[in-house]
């Protein structure tokens, strides 16, 4: 035989909260009406269900409460002073459920939606606004939420549900995600201007084994990427400094704090000199990533396969100087 959950099981010192407010949720909006039209029938019409299943419900809501919310005179109700009290706090819940749905239909609207899009230091001055400039073109209204960070922190983010994609290096391989892969970026060996490499064009990594570094901090994909080169080159780098963003190490470079290895600078500046590293063969690959099964809003989708329309010509024209 199945056992039945009564109201009063509902009601017991070891229901939670919880319990309590997934069982009210449905019944609010049927309580509101009544409560508006103080006519069960009037009510029952409105909200398209019949007057029966309308008059159940209402009992059964003041059942779980333990508490009478109308005073009946036949199909003709009034609130109590318990129901004007829960109708305040019933109101206030269901426009929370309808301010909700509708910013959750705001984003996903084919013309006019949103895409939370994440994206490294390093392609912000002009990749992404580039980016984002030539896919207006065809989606004026479409709205961006922007989250600039290093490479783990965007994956995280993608993993809570706060991002929708995001650009990243290196591009990741772990079985929860989707990543492709879009373009490659050549790294440079930056030298202050006055130092003994400074005339050359060209340089093998290992000529640098002596030098101090200054790098981006662990976790950042770019400093990861610098310790496999350096050991690929037969060392590991003396760092003198570890950073959160690409031009402040240019600018260290340039005071004389150390060299670095870096990508392509939006704008040259002055004080430093960028080499082309000739061997180990120094580039980083920039994918965009996503979580996998997760299901796109049409603005989303439009923006995903815009991205991946851009492979081999994501970055721009400084970013990818030949050898």
């Amino acid at each position: 035989m199945v056992h039945q959950r009564s109201s009063q099981d509902w009601l017991s010192p070891n229901s939670n909260e919880e319990d309590m407010g997934l069982l009210l949720a449905p019944r609010l909006a049927h309580f509101a009406a009544v409560a508006r039209h103080e006519h069960v029938t009037r009510a029952a019409q409105e909200l398209g269900v019949p007057q029966s299943t309308l008059s159940r419900a209402v009992v059964r809501l003041e059942e779980d409460l333990g508490v009478a919310l109308f005073a009946r005179k036949g199909r003709t109700v009034s609130l109590t002073p318990a129901g004007r009290t829960f109708l305040a706090s019933a109101e206030r819940a269901l426009g929370e459920v309808e301010r909700a749905a509708e910013s959750v239909r705001a984003d996903a609207d084919p013309s006019a939606g949103r895409v939370a899009f994440g994206f490294l230091h390093t392609m912000g001055s002009e990749t992404v606004p580039e980016l984002i400039r030539a896919f207006r073109v065809d989606h004026p209204k479409v709205r961006f939420t922007l989250v600039q960070n290093y490479g783990e922190a965007m994956i995280e983010r993608l993993r809570s549900g706060e991002l929708d994609l995001c650009l990243t290096s290196p591009v990741p391989d772990a079985p929860d995600l989707v990543a492709r892969r879009l373009d490659e970026q050549r790294l440079r060996l930056v030298v202050p201007d006055d130092h003994r490499l400074a005339g050359r064009k060209r340089v093998r990594l290992a000529e640098a084994a002596d030098e101090t570094f200054v790098t981006l901090e662990p976790g950042y994909g770019l400093r990861r990427i610098t310790d496999a080169l350096c050991a690929e080159a037969g060392f590991a780098p003396r760092v003198a400094f570890e950073g959160e963003e690409a031009e402040t190490l240019r600018g260290l470079v340039a005071a004389g704090l150390g060299v670095a290895l870096l990508p392509p600078p939006a704008v040259p500046r002055p004080g430093v000199v960028e080499l082309t590293v000739t061997a180990p063969r120094a580039a980083r690959e920039i994918g965009v990533a996503w979580l996998d099964g997760h299901p796109d809003t049409p603005p989303v989708a439009a923006f995903k396969r815009f991205l991946l329309s851009r492979r081999g010509r994501l970055l721009n024209e400084a970013a990818q100087l030949p050898l």
